[in-house]
């Protein structure tokens, strides 16, 4: 039983028919209840795409291959990252005036100041969280909204960041045009910066290089594209670690900023956290962390949706 409604849920969240609301299929804001904040919601229409990268592409990982067309159903994704100002009003209760729903919490407070000084309310990125952190944050989001949100898979994610690009980047191959869309080693100062100061990509998405890398629904396999589905492929989590991680961060040169790039994420990001047992809210060494949220076009049943939070979030206890 659980397995069959574990694949409608799946299904019902990967597909792109028109869901129940008969929503028109543009860009959106999102109020969050209670408050002033909104966010915006784009829509990326479904298609198909090379996923990865050819074999002669400058900087390539051997895990970015063989590259493969798949075809994606349409979504609704972030134009930002989430903000420090969206993911407070969940973690901490004096914005929050009500309560979180039963079986959920919200993060514990961290012991440092994630953001080394780099800037937090008015529009910088959230960061240091850990996968459970920003899956925890789409279960109440969706509490608050009745609306479904959920992190991309790494295919819905690397789709919306090419926006129908074939090169490198999503303008193209020639590097030196990274500062006009992103924040990374060349041009960062060593900080990520308030979102959507820089150009974005054709679909309307700020940020999808640089700035914070951003996580994914799925488990990091280097040899995941091998035996990637045709369609709507995810490689679901099948362990505590390692998952995917996206996009580059204010750190990286301009190769860790590829379309295809991929990194995997370590156990090391939390390293100096001296609780024990760990924090599974935060990364303690991972400022360079954040993520971005899409919302199926087909909403999940109450039911559906529920299940998908029980395997991806409460089977594994805070994948970090």
């Amino acid at each position: 039983m659980k397995n069959r409604l574990l694949a409608l849920s799946l299904g019902s969240m990967l597909t792109g028919a028109a869901f129940a609301q008969n929503a028109p299929f543009t860009a959106y804001d999102e109020k969050l209840p209670g408050t002033d904040l909104t966010f915006k919601m784009m829509p990326i229409p479904a298609g198909e795409f090379s996923f990865g990268s050819p074999a002669g592409e400058k900087g390539r990982g051997e895990d970015e291959g063989p590259q493969k067309k798949v075809k994606i159903a349409a979504f609704w994704m972030g134009a930002h990252e989430v903000t420090f100002d969206e993911y407070d009003i969940y973690a901490d209760a004096e914005k929050d005036k009500t309560p979180v729903p039963d079986g959920m919490t919200r993060p514990s407070p961290p012991y440092i100041d994630l953001t080394l000084g780099m800037g937090k309310l008015g529009g910088f990125p959230a960061n240091s969280m850990s996968q459970y952190g920003a899956l925890m944050y789409c279960r109440w989001l969706y509490a608050k909204t009745g609306v479904f949100y959920r992190l991309p898979t790494e295919a819905e994610w690397e789709y919306a960041c090419r926006a129908g690009a074939t090169t490198a980047y999503p303008f193209g191959n020639d590097a030196a045009q990274l500062k006009d869309y992103a924040w990374f080693a060349a041009n960062s100062e060593n900080k990520y910066h308030k979102v959507g100061g820089l150009r974005p990509n054709a679909w309307g998405l700020y940020d999808m290089l640089g700035n914070v890398a951003e996580w994914t629904l799925d488990q990091y396999d280097p040899a995941f594209l091998a035996q990637a589905a045709d369609t709507d492929p995810w490689n679901k989590p099948t362990a505590r670690t390692p998952r995917t991680v996206k996009g580059g961060n204010y750190q990286d040169d301009a190769t860790h900023l590829r379309s295809a790039s991929r990194l995997k994420s370590n156990t090391d990001w939390n390293r100096r956290d001296p609780q024990i047992p760990k924090s599974k809210w935060w990364n303690a060494d991972a400022p360079f962390i954040g993520f971005r949220i899409v919302r199926p076009v087909k909403q999940p049943t109450k039911e559906e949706a529920e299940q998908f939070f029980a395997d991806v979030v409460d089977k594994y206890l805070g994948s970090r």
